[in-house]
Formats: C-alpha cells, structure tokens, sequence
C-alpha cells in the first residue's frame, strides 16, 4: 500500500491510498514542498505531484508533500523534511532556489532536486529541472495569431522571473513568426521581450487579478489571452466563461487546463505543456535505481519535456492547413533551422 502524507499549516492529515497491486509500504519516500500557489493548483505544483504519484503507483514508493502558504514557509517545510525520512526532497518553483540551495548544502548526504531552477556551478546533491518552454510557447503564439480574429493577443505574468517571462518570450516570438510568413500584423500585449517589460499580478493566487487583467487586454481588443501565473489563471478563464469563447479565448500553462480546470473546459484553445510530471519520475527512479547525479535535466520538444496540449473542442475550428504548419515548425524547432530569441 503506498501512502500520501500531508502536512499544512502545523496539521498532519495521512490519507492510504491502494494503488495497483503493491501490498506493502515501501521504505523509500518521495517528499514534495511546493511553492505558494498549492498542491492543487492546476499547474506546475500540481503537475510535479503527479510526477510522484506516478511513481508511487509504478513503484510501491510512499509520497508526501508540504505546502507552502508563504515565501517565509520554505526554510522551515524543508526542515521539517531533514533526518533521513525522504530519499528524495524535491522543491518546486525558481523563488525556492536560495532555500533548496541552502538546505542542500547544509545537508549534503540528503538528495534534492528543484523544478524551475538550476545552479551554476551545480551542487553535487541538487538535481536541478528546467524547461524549455520558450519553445512549445512559439507554437502557441503562432497558432493564437493565426486564429485571433482581431489582430490582438495579449500574455500577463505572475511575478517578472524568468520560469515567467520564458513563456511569454515565446509566445511573442511566435506571433511575431506568423507575421513574418504571412505578411500580417498581429499584435501582442502584455510583453515586451527586448524590453523585458510588461503586465505581472505580482501573486500566483488571485483568481480577480486574473479576471481584472485578462479584462483589461480584452477591452484593448485582444481575444486570445495567455496567463502565465498559475491559479491566477483561472479568473481569466472564468471571464471568458461569460463573455463566450467567441469573444475570449484563453491558453493554459504548465499543464493541460483543458483536463484540470474541467468546469471551465471549453475555453481553452490550447495549454503549453511543461511536463513536470515526467522529469519528476525520472529524478526519483535515478535516485532508486543509483544513478542520481547533481546537475540539471532540461525539458525540451526533442525529449517530449515542453509541447503543445490538443486543441480539444477547438480541434474542428483550427484550420488544417494552420495545424500542418505548427507541426513543421516544431521540427524546425527541433533540428535547429528555425531559431529565435536572444
């Protein structure tokens, strides 16, 4: 039987899940610490989670995860996790980078991994995760160019760090690709990648921020809007809920929202995919298996690590020849021939 603990604000709450046919508890442990959007929170938390869930359902592992409600909360959930009761302690998001960094050399026989950071020089223990999201979010600028029926697109971050502002580079650098090929002139709010300037809630929690914001890009005309800011992004979707997909269209992140956010389904053009969940496994089966190394794994379209989500209800309304023409970017993408950014 492999066991899920959690532990929020002070209270222990241990919940047995059967799973498979695993008739035991393993001795090895998977511990999660997330950052403040939750383990629930449709997105990058959620999506690592899954990366342990799937290894405990494959392998007999227990799991147990920490959330996080504030940025003052890391140092001490990561201590909580110290003495020997997790093989594998992985954090979850780039603000986690100076407390995994310190923990890790506080404690350099306990193995680590972080997603959305990697160290230079790297720690010996610290299995750093990154992402090349820039890249799946090319695909979904082009795509949001091509089916925007304004000429206006917009993107919004939660906090100006770089797991952020990768995707709306990408984004941007795609639309900005369409118009090359085809002569248009879609525009992007929200971003300025040269800049580095644009719009940021300054939270990965307020579902109004992401009503007000995407309100604000859809009133200076845009109908396709990327939030990239975890469950903020649920208030966009919310909001083209009842305006209409006609209206307001919106592209997840991190995972596929289309399967998370399941009440609001139907508003989601597509998602870029940061598959967490497959990087997450693969530290942990490294860390059973003896082959754990500190370093950095990188998630890219070539290994599968970032892509593009189905276009699910939208799939008869992208145009064919639209589809066939992301799919030879992708592998322009992928061999190298189409480059862009800095």
């Amino acid at each position: 039987m492999a066991k899920i603990s959690r532990i929020i604000g002070g209270a222990f709450v241990s919940t047995s899940l059967l799973l498979g046919s695993v008739s035991m508890a393993s001795a090895f442990t998977a511990c999660q610490v997330t950052d403040t959007g939750g383990i629930d929170d449709a997105g990058f938390n959620q999506t690592a989670w899954k990366g342990v869930q799937d290894a405990m359902a494959e392998k007999g592992i227990e799991g147990r995860f920490l959330e996080s409600q504030a940025e003052t909360d890391y140092e001490a959930n990561l201590n909580s996790l110290l003495g020997g009761q997790c093989d594998i302690i992985i954090t979850v998001g780039f603000l986690m980078g100076d407390a995994t960094k310190a923990a890790a050399e506080a404690n350099p026989d306990q193995k680590f991994s972080i997603v959305d950071f990697a160290y230079d020089p790297a720690i010996p223990n610290v299995a750093g995760q990154v992402f090349a999201t820039e890249q799946a979010a090319f695909l979904a600028g082009y795509l949001a160019a091509g089916m925007s029926q304004t000429g206006v697109i917009g993107t919004f971050g939660g906090i100006n760090i770089p797991p952020v502002t990768v995707f709306m580079d990408g984004f941007v650098h795609g639309a900005n690709y369409y118009n090359e090929k085809k002569g248009t002139s879609v525009t992007v709010l929200g971003w300025d990648p040269e800049a580095k300037e644009g719009l940021f809630t300054n939270n990965f929690e307020s579902l109004d921020d992401g009503r007000a914001f995407a309100q604000n890009l859809y009133d200076e005309g845009a109908d396709i809007v990327m939030p990239v800011a975890g469950p903020v992004g649920l208030g966009s979707a919310a909001l083209a809920d009842e305006l209409g997909t006609d209206k307001l269209k919106i592209i997840g992140v991190d995972a596929d929202q289309y399967m998370t956010d399941t009440e609001k389904q139907h508003v989601y053009l597509t998602s870029v995919l940061k598959r967490m969940d497959a990087t997450v496994q693969a530290v942990i089966d490294s860390v059973m298996d003896g082959t754990f190394e500190g370093g950095v794994v990188v998630g890219t379209l070539a290994n599968d690590g970032v892509g593009l989500a189905p276009f699910h209800d939208f799939e008869d309304d992208v145009p064919a020849e639209l589809k066939a023409e992301i799919e030879e970017i992708r592998a322009g993408i992928i061999d190298g021939s189409i480059k862009f950014g800095n």
